[in-house]
């Protein structure tokens, strides 16, 4: 499945485990962030918008159960969520997901399994995990709602549009031609390449200076998101 821009927290207080969990996971393709304790996970999921959570019960301070409430109660959020544990009584499996919890995975477990389950979660859910997400820029395309470095964009339906376009194709080189058949299908009106220039221009202005180079000009040809 296609993974790129989908964005993970990993709350697990051991490093190796954490660092294990991480690196398999960003070689399949997921943006992710790795946090240690109960506190830190609560601070980055309000400060990142994650779109999926592996969670570990056996944190330090503020426990993963405590966490995954959080999420689902006061949060009032639905995202895609995996308890990591070595608990493994049918007991605590069962209430890890009266929780909240979409699957439970127990430790030690093979890393590949984990991203196998991830991936399965996803496809389950995918209406849950409806955003896109790249150096801080995200899009919620049901909401029509774009981030950048947690500020909302005021972008025009149609600016909207082509960024999300050329976030669903990133480093690729997408011609002027093709942005126009995707913004304006069966287009009766005269619509001309510049107008794809002036959408750019407008969204590079919204993005600010610190993100505008993201969208990349190729002479003759059209545009590219840069996403690595």
């Amino acid at each position: 499945m296609n993974t790129t821009g989908k964005t993970i927290l990993i709350v697990e207080d051991d490093p190796n485990i954490l660092e294990l969990m991480k690196r398999y996971l960003e070689v399949s393709g997921f943006d992710v962030w790795g946090v240690r304790n109960g506190e830190e996970a609560k601070r980055f999921f309000e400060e990142k918008d994650p779109c999926f959570v592996l969670l570990d019960l056996m944190l330090p301070g503020v426990s993963g159960e405590s966490v995954c409430r959080w999420i689902r109660k006061d949060m009032k959020s639905n995202i895609p969520l995996i308890m990591v544990t070595a608990k493994v009584g049918e007991s605590d499996r069962i209430r890890g997901l009266q929780m909240g919890a979409d699957d439970y995975v127990i430790k030690p477990f093979s890393p590949k399994e984990l991203v196998a389950r991830v991936e399965t979660v996803l496809r389950r859910t995918e209406n849950r995990c409806n955003k896109i997400s790249y150096h801080d820029i995200t899009l919620k395309p049901l909401k029509l709602e774009a981030k950048v470095s947690g500020n909302v964009m005021e972008l025009t339906n149609h600016e909207f549009q082509l960024l999300y376009y050329l976030m669903r194709h990133p480093n690729q080189i997408l011609s002027r031609e093709q942005i126009l058949d995707e913004l304006y299908p069966n287009q009766e009106k005269v619509v001309t390449d510049r107008t794809v220039d002036v959408h750019i221009g407008k969204i590079r202005e919204k993005m600010g200076p610190d993100k505008a180079h993201l969208i990349q000009a190729v002479r003759g040809v059209g545009y590219k998101f840069v996403a690595y």
